[in-house]
């Protein structure tokens, strides 16, 4: 199956992409029909997680048996529905964002799936949703995919909230080259790259960067 799109991953040739894509577990006719529909957006739809970024978080996500998880950043729902198709019947993902436009885009796919009422979509500052959390709102697993100059704050607020062993992924952290670039310092790249720094040395976790698509952070809570 082709790439329904050029790859997200900078590290990859189109022709790479199609065939890392076609030898592993491709989207479905359901998740294309969600890409096209977010490609209609125009460049904003590159958001969008890449599919095999997509099939890693519905694996990973069936594999450690996750009954709870949150997100951060669910833009048209193509991460969400991925993340909820690997949870239980009984599961439940949260999901944080501040677009009612973007994510409607995603709910009619979401009951497509079957998964809708796995979902619970909270339209808010995803910070505002953390504080008002209690002590028995814990996680399985977290996905944060949002605003770049936050991402020390979500894992922050999240840390509470998070099982011993529960994983945090984190997107974006290769930021297309840009964190080993010394003449990129707009406050994007600039903020990933202090955020990766104080990550890597959190003993709260332990830590791993994978270079799936833009760079994906894999880390367990102590």
């Amino acid at each position: 199956m082709d790439t329904p799109r050029p790859p997200k991953s900078f590290l990859l040739t189109s022709e790479l992409a199609d065939y890392l894509v076609a030898h592993g577990t491709p989207p479905d006719a359901l998740q294309l029909g969600l890409i096209a529909e977010t490609a209609k957006l125009g460049p904003i739809a590159g958001m969008q997680i890449a599919p095999e970024q997509g099939a890693f978080l519905t694996i990973i996500t069936r594999l450690l048996g996750v009954r709870s998880a949150i997100e951060i950043g669910t833009f048209t729902g193509y991460s969400a529905l991925c993340i909820a198709r690997g949870l239980p019947p009984s599961g439940r993902l949260i999901c944080c964002d501040v677009s009612d436009e973007w994510t409607a885009v995603g709910r009619g796919y979401w009951d497509q799936a079957g998964v809708a009422d796995r979902i619970d979509l909270r339209i808010a500052p995803a910070l505002d949703t953390l504080a008002a959390f209690g002590p028995d709102d814990q996680f399985d697993l977290a996905f944060i995919d949002a605003d770049k100059p936050n991402y020390a704050n979500y894992v922050d607020a999240l840390v509470p909230h998070l099982r011993p062993n529960a994983v945090l992924l984190v997107d974006n952290v290769l930021w297309h080259g840009a964190v080993v670039d010394p003449n990129a310092d707009d406050e994007n790249t600039q903020a990933i790259k202090a955020f990766n720094d104080r990550l890597a040395a959190d003993d709260r976790f332990e830590v791993v960067m994978l270079p799936i698509s833009d760079g994906l952070t894999l880390t367990r809570k102590r």
